[in-house]
């Protein structure tokens, strides 16, 4: 194969996973007369969920919704699966099968694959990706388990989801936040643009002190970029001054002062007064000092 035709199939594979469903399902949306032999009506009870789902919250209003219809059109979009011991084991299509069940249907197209259990995952990540189905963390623990699960690399899960590297890497990123605060991205109380926000905080402290205002006081993202950056100014320690020649002096004179008495001596100066502080660490050590200055008669 030559340089220009595998091009074109490595570009055309990436189109694929742009077009979400359409690189899982040839023709599209509807069942076409062309597909009639791929799918066939499968009995509803024989399919089992997805154990690599990546999705966890499913909006009942929605499924609602989709049942509604379901019940009016019947299931326009067949689902995907793959035999097991049990059945089927579903691929995609969770929400058509949760709604079919709710429409109460007997039977319901599938189309049968044969896909690996890293290639299940990746499908399911793919279709929900591109429905945006998922919220922020549930995307973030399905590139997870393709890194522990299944050894792929970040490069290659960018790849084939159809997302920058930098993208899925801020995804991965948002493991490392608190339990609190992966619950409200979940939730929706927070953003993604949030939450790459709060990761620029300096410490766990400062981050947790920034979400709790971006959630009381409902800041936009600008703003809580804002806030962070303040916070780790407010942080900053303030450098310390070069030492001019006085400050080498006085610090010269102190070390000699300290070998002469034994113990730590500090020379502090305002302005043209000081004071010279001369530390001692008991009755003994303070009657040892003031014989070494003429003071014990």
């Amino acid at each position: 194969m030559d340089k220009k035709k595998s091009g074109k199939i490595s570009k055309k594979r990436k189109m694929a996973l742009g077009k979400g469903l359409e690189a899982l399902i040839p023709g599209g949306e509807a069942l076409k007369e062309q597909d009639e032999k791929k799918y066939f009506m499968c009995d509803i009870d024989l399919i089992h969920p997805n154990r690599y789902q990546p999705r966890q919250t499913f909006s009942e209003d929605d499924l609602e919704e989709l049942s509604h219809s379901i019940k009016k059109q019947g299931v326009i979009q067949p689902l995907i699966v793959r035999e097991n011991r049990y059945g089927y084991e579903l691929i995609t299509g969770e929400r058509r099968l949760r709604a079919s069940k709710m429409a109460g249907l007997k039977k319901i197209p599938v189309i049968v694959k044969e896909v690996s259990d890293s290639n299940l995952l990746e499908m399911a990540l793919v279709e929900n990706i591109q429905r945006a189905n998922l919220n922020p963390i549930e995307e973030s623990d399905a590139y997870y388990r393709l890194m522990e699960d299944f050894g792929l690399t970040q490069e290659e899960i960018s790849d084939r989801v159809g997302k920058s590297r930098s993208s899925v890497a801020n995804y991965l990123r948002l493991r490392h936040l608190s339990e609190e605060v992966r619950l409200s991205i979940m939730d929706g109380a927070i953003s993604m643009g949030h939450a790459k926000a709060l990761m620029g905080a300096d410490n766990s402290r400062q981050l947790t002190q920034a979400w709790q205002k971006i959630i009381a006081k409902k800041l936009s993202v600008r703003e809580a970029e804002k806030l962070i950056s303040r916070l780790k100014k407010a942080n900053e320690k303030p450098e310390k001054p070069e030492p001019d020649s006085g400050d080498i002096y006085l610090a010269s004179v102190a070390e000699r002062l300290s070998r002469r008495f034994g113990t730590k001596v500090n020379i502090k100066r305002r302005g043209k007064k000081g004071k010279v502080e001369i530390e001692f660490y008991n009755d003994d050590d303070l009657d040892r000092l003031l014989g070494l200055l003429g003071t014990d008669d």
